[in-house]
């Protein structure tokens, strides 16, 4: 998947994902990572989804999102209700989806100015 975006200077954007890569700005990653407009946390943990921890998303939370958008690899996988107490609890908005479409999905919030953190797993 290919996607267009103009840059702005300092702002992290998703400009393409496959085959467990994803193009941020112009730089490639290909492990798990948490991307907001003005922050990028490298490998930052899990590497299948039901490696997710709650030290995983205790980082997450650290960043104090309106919005996570949790990309689960290559198809949709839901955590366990005890993993997501904690996001919901403090009134973070938590969409659970696979990662290409967690991706789309960020660049379109990034733009809105929503203060949206993508946490993108890339399956091992």
């Amino acid at each position: 998947m290919q996607i267009s975006l103009d840059s702005n200077e300092g702002v992290y954007r998703i400009l393409g994902y496959a085959n467990g890569k994803i193009q941020i700005n112009d730089q490639y990653y290909g492990q798990s990572l948490l991307v907001m407009p003005d922050t990028l946390v490298e490998d930052w943990g899990p590497g299948q989804p039901d490696h997710l921890t709650d030290q995983h998303l205790q980082a997450v939370r650290a960043l104090e999102p309106e919005v996570v958008l949790l990309g689960t690899g290559a198809r949709q996988v839901f955590p366990a209700r005890e993993l997501m107490r904690g996001l919901i609890t403090a009134g973070v908005g938590l969409e659970i989806m696979d990662t290409a479409s967690a991706c789309r999905t960020y660049n379109i919030l990034m733009g809105e100015g929503r203060r949206v953190v993508a946490a993108l797993i890339i399956e091992d």
